[in-house]
């Protein structure tokens, strides 16, 4: 056992030490507040046809949920997240919590879809506490055991992220559309109770003004080759990975499967598998692999959308390439962040916050070409459109990997 993980976690009237590593307690205290930070961007997901009747609105609108949370989850990412570099990191991740449970609630009540769409985007803006954490378990870890850290930190975001929709379909089948709101709101005000008081202080990283910082993403963005390439992987990673969930729960509610919205919500487990590549691809990373883990992942993403069309008609099938999917999409995205926190210790927050940027924006796109062709083309276009996606992420790590390396070599 290590010697962190005998420590006993500094409490909140402690500041932490950046890089003098961190215990495992404080680890799973950390992966468990940001899968239920990320956890709130899904709940909607599996009761999207749902919400079309409750709201009298098309299921074209009603997918729209899924863009909206993404766009204010890059609007916090572009302009609260760089404030995790400025700011004591304790105190900004409770007020997120709380603005989040806030939100969730009014969704819970909500009587029409322009409020619920308002909400979700308030949701998407406070979600952002997920990727405080993740850059500050980062900086917290000793430089031997970062890629461990936040892969395991990232194991629980993306068990968050796929078990949302498992506990949201549950609870909407046995309880009502509303319950899974008003429960994750609850969640989030009895989590930033526990890591205001957990958590140790961990200070500002950078001595900049608001608009310093925005311009020094912009910077970041300009002079690192290695942030760029990574931006443009996640985005396409990301995208294929809403092209499949946001048209998910209109296959499954039609024929021949005619799910219900437990069962739909059940299918979020088949990416539970997905979740174990992070602590992989995190040790792989760790010893110098992280490339060929690039290499791996970007190639399934592809694949998998022909055994989602193949499978169409199968429910077994359909849960096998939902799980290679999966891993593949969270393994691109490990290798990406652990790329990306080496560039500059001091700006880990202003690196995420232009790496995430691309991702939900790649995300939010895809969602929302997807909610149109869905109507227009079917699962075979959609289907289409992701593995044109994945295919076209694989080139864009092919044509880049060896010129990015030599630059960032100089």
């Amino acid at each position: 056992m290590s010697a962190s993980a005998t420590q006993k976690p500094p409490g909140a009237g402690r500041e932490a030490e950046l890089g003098a590593g961190i215990s495992n307690r404080l680890v799973l205290l950390l992966a468990l507040g940001t899968g239920a930070a990320a956890a709130n961007l899904y709940y909607a997901q599996p009761l999207l046809h749902t919400l079309s009747r409750a709201f009298s609105v098309s299921t074209g609108t009603s997918g729209l949920i899924v863009t909206i949370s993404q766009i204010g989850y890059v609007l916090g990412l572009a302009f609260v997240l760089p404030l995790g570099d400025l700011l004591e990191r304790r105190r900004m991740i409770t007020a997120t919590m709380v603005l989040t449970a806030a939100a969730m609630v009014v969704c819970g009540l909500s009587s029409s879809f322009p409020v619920f769409g308002i909400a979700t985007l308030v949701v998407g803006t406070s979600a952002v506490t997920a990727q405080v954490i993740v850059p500050m378990s980062s900086s917290m870890a000793r430089p031997e055991e970062r890629g461990r850290v936040v892969g395991q930190v990232m194991s629980g975001l993306l068990l968050g992220i796929l078990l949302a929709r498992t506990f949201s379909g549950i609870l909407a089948g046995a309880l009502g559309w509303r319950v899974p709101f008003l429960a994750a709101a609850g969640l989030m005000l009895v989590l930033a109770a526990v890591l205001n008081r957990a958590l140790p202080r961990v200070p500002a990283t950078a001595a900049l003004r608001y608009s310093e910082v925005l311009r020094s993403v912009l910077r970041l963005v300009a002079t690192e080759p290695v942030l760029r390439q990574r931006m443009a992987l996640g985005a396409l990673a990301f995208g294929c990975f809403s092209v499949l969930w946001t048209s998910l729960s209109f296959l499954l509610s039609a024929a021949p499967f005619h799910d219900s919205n437990t069962v739909i919500g059940l299918f979020g487990l088949a990416g539970v598998a997905g979740a174990g590549a992070a602590t992989v691809v995190g040790r792989l990373a760790d010893q110098g692999h992280g490339a060929l883990a690039t290499t791996l992942t970007t190639l399934l993403i592809s694949l998998s959308f022909g055994l989602l069309y193949l499978f169409r008609h199968s429910t077994i099938g359909l849960i096998a390439a939902i799980i290679v999917l999966d891993l593949a999409v969270q393994g691109v995205h490990i290798s990406n962040q652990h790329a990306i926190y080496e560039l500059s210790p001091d700006a880990r927050s202003r690196l995420t916050t232009a790496y995430m940027v691309a991702y939900f924006a790649g995300g939010a796109t895809l969602s929302a070409i997807t909610s149109a062709l869905y109507s227009l083309a079917g699962w075979g276009g959609v289907c289409a459109i992701g593995g044109a996606t994945g295919l076209a992420a694989l080139v864009v790590w092919v044509a880049t990997r060896g010129r990015v390396g030599a630059a960032s070599a100089h």
